[in-house]
């Protein structure tokens, strides 16, 4: 595979956990942004799987068939290997060594004043006593899945904002403490705010309330005929809310003739159409839009040995950059301890 290495384009990593396959709220607040990105910078692309180990730690067994799951959207949705660069986590040891190196320099009061990771552990149900060393010190992982390709932009929404503020002082602290190695990343904020699930809570597998980019036909007419709109109307012919409305979420997301939207909200305002009208219309909305994603992710399934390649290449080209950024580290730290050991 080609890769492109332009070394004057600007560097971008984010990516995913393995917890199952991509939802519509994922393509929407990242990968349609994404697949963008990969024509303007150099774009590395991270399956977090350490990530899992913080709140999946009974479920370790289904995380490979979830990697293989992202990796099918990711392609299936346009981000190519050919311009971009795909790799596991685990599978970069020099992240780990860079996660310790930076957890000398970050205290237990910091991590925990964090307020993403406040809300993760509300989310999790986990408490101080049972919060485990990983999940307390997953944002200095992340600083070091981002600093191990001295990544310049971070694609996030703004409850990530936090981490990437976090990352950029672990990037100062280390600079002033040694010498400049790291750049401070900025946040790469999307567009689109984040897709509700068909509850109107927040879209999750877990809740069992989202729409994946690989459910059949079926399984989206079902979800959406189930999808919460406006609890304060009775009656078809009863003036509609839009706000927290999640069909019109859909809709303001995936109708792209402006013309037709506006004229089912001014409809729906005036009680002038139901819900199931209005879902029905969703349903075809959406069918339509994953029919391609669906039809290119089967093909690509098929190919078991073409995904094995892209990783392996993937997973070598990461491998290389993280070992330059942990030699410079190593220097700036004085730990290459070059007097002591020869290079191989």
């Amino acid at each position: 595979m080609k890769k492109n290495t332009n070394n004057k384009k600007k560097r971008i990593l984010t990516g995913d956990r393995p917890t199952g396959p991509l939802h519509i709220g994922h393509y929407v607040g990242s990968l349609m942004n994404r697949v963008k990105l990969q024509d303007e910078y150099d774009c590395f692309f991270i399956i977090a799987d350490y990530q899992v180990l913080t709140d999946h730690l009974s479920d370790t067994a289904g995380i490979e068939g979830n990697i293989r799951e992202i990796l099918l959207d990711w392609l299936a949705v346009g981000l190519d290997p050919d311009k971009s660069t795909f790799f596991i986590q685990s599978r970069i040891p020099q992240i780990a060594e860079l996660t310790m190196y930076f957890s000398m320099i970050v205290s237990v009061s910091e991590v925990q004043r964090n307020p993403t990771v406040k809300d993760e552990m509300k989310a999790a149900k986990i408490g101080k006593k049972e919060m485990s060393y990983g999940f307390m010190g997953y944002p200095i992982s992340q600083a070091a899945d981002i600093m191990c390709v001295r990544a310049d932009l971070v694609p996030v929404g703004e409850d990530q904002l936090p981490h990437i503020e976090h990352t950029r002082e672990i990037a100062r602290r280390f600079n002033r403490l040694f010498s400049p190695v790291f750049p401070e990343p900025q946040a790469l904020l999307g567009s689109f705010p984040r897709l509700p699930g068909i509850d109107g809570q927040k879209m999750s597998k877990s809740r069992n309330n989202a729409i994946f980019l690989k459910d059949s036909p079926d399984d989206v007419r079902k979800k959406i005929m189930q999808a919460y709109t406006d609890p304060t109307r009775i009656h078809a012919t009863d003036p509609g809310h839009l706000e927290g409305n999640v069909v019109f979420a859909y809709l303001d997301a995936f109708l792209q003739d402006k013309d037709e939207l506006d004229d089912w909200k001014k409809k729906y305002k005036k009680g002038h159409v139901g819900d199931v009208a209005l879902k029905k219309r969703l349903i075809e909305i959406l069918t339509e839009f994953l029919a391609p994603i669906q039809e290119q992710r089967a093909a690509l399934a098929r190919k078991h040995d073409m995904l094995e390649e892209i990783l392996a290449t993937g997973i070598k080209r990461a491998t290389h950059e993280a070992q330059t950024t942990l030699e410079l580290a190593r220097q700036a730290m004085s730990l290459d301890y070059a007097s002591l050991l020869r290079k191989k």
